[in-house]
């Protein structure tokens, strides 16, 4: 593996792809780990605490803008028609998450990573599934967050929700906060609040770093990937790697039945669903979160740190 930690923005020119944006964080010869982001969400949507849990068990962690998101390029296709978004119905030109799937293993080949560690939470989820059925030998562990299976009797958004994201983009930076602040109280736990400090400074970064928001063309290309993949259960049945899947007891935007389902697909998953939690990764729930994935990985064999003693530099 090549390449040392950095807190700036790289690019990837994909041979047969897009340019992807990735940052790379921990020594540069620990335990390759990838966390792949989910819809519309650009790499920083990872916690920083989250991240520095993980370099502190020694992982080399990359984290990347999918396409279509941050400072990745955007795709050259017209998005869904409001009228197919309503139905449900992908367009014929669709990119999928197989597709996405093959944006991860560009980047890994540009970085010169032959396994890696997979961490996807919502849409990231479903495209490190993706990955680990179609590429079981570039997969150590895999851990799916607060995602599904593509199946439509599980995993549905809440209506409530649905009304959230079909709204027009924003069009200025306090309205996207705004908009931001809405959604993540309602899609959050009670168990685990936000941090609305946190929240309205992420929200505001990201509107200056990605030049006006997640929203619009690219998210509903997104969501139409997503669609045009369809029921993956029977693909699901094809990973290999140690696989755990992770849900809260309380999802709006991806049902708690969409994990359950995932875990039920995946052979040997471990399904650990955390009472409190929603669908966002608050600061409450991030300490389990690496706890969990560090397990993971040492149970398989990895060579990964115990936790740092309290007052200990990371």
């Amino acid at each position: 593996m090549t390449g040392g930690a950095t807190s700036e923005d790289r690019f990837a020119d994909l041979p047969a792809g897009p340019r992807i944006a990735y940052r790379t964080h921990g020594p540069a010869d620990g335990e390759p780990l990838v966390l792949v982001a989910g819809l519309g969400l650009d790499l920083t949507s990872w916690p920083d605490r989250f991240v520095d849990g993980l370099t502190g068990h020694g992982f080399h962690v990359v984290r990347f803008d999918n396409r279509d998101a941050g400072r990745s390029s955007r795709i050259a296709a017209p998005p869904p028609g409001r009228a197919r978004q309503l139905l449900a119905r992908p367009r014929p030109d669709a990119y999928d998450l197989s597709d996405m799937a093959a944006d991860t293993t560009g980047l890994l080949d540009v970085l010169g990573i032959d396994r890696a560690h997979l961490v996807g939470m919502s849409m990231g989820g479903m495209i490190a599934q993706t990955l680990a059925a179609l590429h079981p030998e570039r997969v150590s562990t895999l851990t799916s967050i607060f995602s599904t299976t593509g199946a439509r009797r599980v995993g549905g958004p809440a209506w409530s929700t649905v009304a959230r994201l079909i709204k027009p983009a924003p069009r200025t930076v306090e309205e996207s906060v705004a908009r931001h602040l809405d959604l993540v109280a309602h899609i959050g736990g009670l168990g685990f609040p936000p941090d609305e400090a946190l929240e309205r400074a992420w929200a505001t970064t990201v509107w200056e770093r990605t030049a006006g928001g997640r929203s619009g063309a690219p998210v509903a290309r997104q969501i139409d990937a997503i669609r045009a993949s369809g029921d993956r259960t029977a693909q699901l049945g094809r990973i290999t790697a140690p696989t755990l899947v992770v849900h809260g007891d309380r999802d709006l935007l991806v049902h708690p039945s969409g994990g359950r389902a995932t875990a039920a697909a995946i052979p040997g998953a471990r399904h650990v669903e955390i009472a409190g939690m929603g669908h966002h990764l608050a600061p409450g729930v991030l300490d389990r979160l690496t706890d969990l994935v560090t397990e993971l990985a040492r149970a398989h064999g990895a060579r990964v740190a115990p936790a740092p003693s309290a007052g200990e530099p990371v």
